[in-house]
């Protein structure tokens, strides 16, 4: 089946997941969980979009973008999933079925949903037993090695308190 076309969805922020074929371990190793960050980095470091929160998981991924200006969000899938297949049978020789078809979306808008999205995302692991603490999680935006993107300012947090802007 298809996936159906939205039209434009340039600049439109969602929340997006994605499962493995059949549900499989996949990403589960370091070296695919790794090699999926680098491709999601890649991708967005060509401003293909804009990344705000991910996690990859062993058997999905939960992602925040902003889609570039130009690009639908449907290219901006195929990039990431397909070129984490083509990366993954060219380096680590996988010869098989990676992603589910299709993923499924939710336009975020406003920062009430995507603080809910972003807790979401962010304690995903916690609640399937791969760690205590959400920060302990490698493969996650809390992770600090991954310096994410800026969040369009319709979505930013409107502090009513100026003592709250500085903290």
């Amino acid at each position: 089946m298809a996936i159906p076309h939205r039209g434009t969805t340039s600049s439109t922020t969602y929340f997006v997941t994605s499962g493995t074929f059949c549900k499989t371990n996949i990403l589960q190793s370091d070296a695919m969980a790794e090699l999926f960050c680098h491709t999601l980095f890649r991708y967005r470091d060509a401003k293909k979009f804009r990344a705000h929160s991910f996690v990859v998981m062993p058997n999905h991924f939960h992602l925040i973008l902003t889609v570039a200006e130009g690009l639908t969000l449907e290219r901006a899938m195929q990039l990431i999933k397909g070129g984490f297949s083509r990366e993954a049978g060219r380096r680590l020789g996988a010869r098989y079925e990676i992603w589910q078809k299709s993923f499924v979306d939710r336009r975020v808008r406003d920062a009430v949903e995507l603080a809910r999205y972003t807790a979401y995302i962010q304690e995903n692991p916690v609640r399937a037993g791969l760690v205590g603490v959400a920060g302990e999680y490698r493969y996650s935006s809390l992770n600090p090695a991954f310096i994410m993107d800026e969040l369009p300012q319709r979505l930013k947090p409107i502090f009513t308190d100026a003592r709250l802007m500085h903290r």
